[in-house]
């Protein structure tokens, strides 16, 4: 067995994570996370329930990555690769690109706790803030409803309106504008 550095787990704590307990079976949680269509967007393109599959999720012309599913053990883990990705909020779009997404299932005493880490999300990134509100809204609302009541809080299809988690990123993107404007005000003067 490996050992783990001290650095080695001081990193991995910065990584995006939050977690979860439900009063359902590990094998609901997990099927639940694989209905991606059902807790993170119905515009969810591609098969997200087979290891190997490849699936594009998009939100307006805000957010968008294609992920590749990388490990499932029913009722245990999900794990996917961002293997692309595009935020019109953010200068470095390499943020999410080559990071993972891991869904860690098991029972406990109080009944099924999910646990989810967004590797190589980190505090110092662009993102950060509005993405671990937008995964915090995604995960521990609509995927916890979705387990819970069988009816999640995804993205619409067709580019309705959002739940609101998404309002933080609104937010970023008008302060952001507001600062380009003002920097090309000043930069005319």
């Amino acid at each position: 067995m490996m050992q783990v550095t001290r650095e080695q787990h001081e990193a991995q704590q910065r990584h995006y994570t939050t977690a979860f307990t439900v009063d359902r079976t590990p094998r609901e949680a997990y099927e639940a996370i694989l209905n991606v269509r059902g807790w993170w967007s119905e515009a969810v393109e591609g098969p997200t329930d087979r290891i190997g599959g490849v699936f594009d999720y998009r939100f307006q012309d805000v957010h968008r990555c294609r992920v590749h599913v990388t490990e499932l053990v029913p009722g245990q883990k999900v794990a996917w690769h961002i293997e692309d990705n595009y935020f019109d909020f953010i200068e470095d779009q390499k943020e999410w690109t080559g990071t993972d997404v891991v869904f860690e299932i098991r029972r406990t005493d109080a009944g099924t706790e999910v646990h989810f880490t967004h590797v190589g999300l980190l505090p110092q990134d662009e993102c950060y803030d509005v993405c671990s509100n937008a995964w915090g809204g995604y995960i521990g609302g609509s995927l916890r409803s979705l387990i819970e009541t069988g009816q999640g809080h995804p993205n619409p299809k067709n580019d309705g309106d959002a739940p609101e988690h998404q309002d933080a990123a609104s937010v970023v993107r008008t302060e952001r504008a507001e600062r380009a404007k003002h920097a090309d005000r000043a930069d005319l003067a």
